[in-house]
């Protein structure tokens, strides 16, 4: 899957390396489930359980490249419910490769593919509220807070909670939406 300046493709064996020096980082230990520290253990049952989940049709977990080689991030979609034709999604970049627009170039792929492809009518996103560089990707990419109370989780850090954001298909922007997407073009700033 290409477009928007990125490449996402399925994770290879040949990836642990990069994987593990991409995700034994303090930033993606705060923001996300993965274990810390990040080891080449856990790099492999990592790209084991993508592969798995690949097969299954539980998940897809696809390495973010600019150029189809070397991964910079990842995107992925799971926990997909059928009945009311719904996932969730998830995104991180690597801390050398971030503030590149990389994740919202992905997410919107992604995005695009389970609406089209897939068929799926709502997305979701689960942010923690202080994590406001992936609020902005998610708020750049058409998602917006649903309102639903906070999902508590126990991280690394400490007890934490969870906003959900939802992406619906068909969905029209809110002005706010549009007038954010204007001022960002005309002055270079990042949403």
């Amino acid at each position: 899957m290409a477009g928007n300046g990125v490449v996402l493709r399925e994770w290879a064996p040949d990836d642990l390396d990069d994987l593990v020096a991409m995700l034994d980082e303090p930033d993606i230990a705060r923001w996300t489930p993965m274990p810390s520290p990040f080891d080449v253990e856990a790099g492999l049952a990592y790209l084991k359980r993508a592969r798995q989940g690949r097969l299954t049709g539980q998940r897809i977990q696809l390495a973010i490249t600019t150029d189809g080689l070397a991964p910079r991030g990842e995107v992925l979609l799971f926990g997909v419910v059928p009945a009311r034709r719904e996932a969730e999604l998830g995104y991180l970049v690597g801390a050398p490769y971030r503030r590149r627009g990389l994740a919202a170039a992905a997410l919107t792929l992604l995005t695009g593919y389970a609406c089209g492809s897939l068929r799926l009518r709502r997305l979701l996103l689960r942010i923690d509220p202080g994590n406001l560089a992936s609020t902005a990707v998610a708020r750049r990419c058409g998602y917006r807070l649903t309102g639903e109370p906070p999902i508590p989780q126990e991280g690394p850090y400490g007890p934490t909670s969870l906003d959900t954001w939802e992406y619906v298909a068909g969905r029209p922007a809110t002005r706010r939406d549009r007038l954010r997407n204007v001022a960002s073009r005309r002055y270079g700033r990042r949403t």
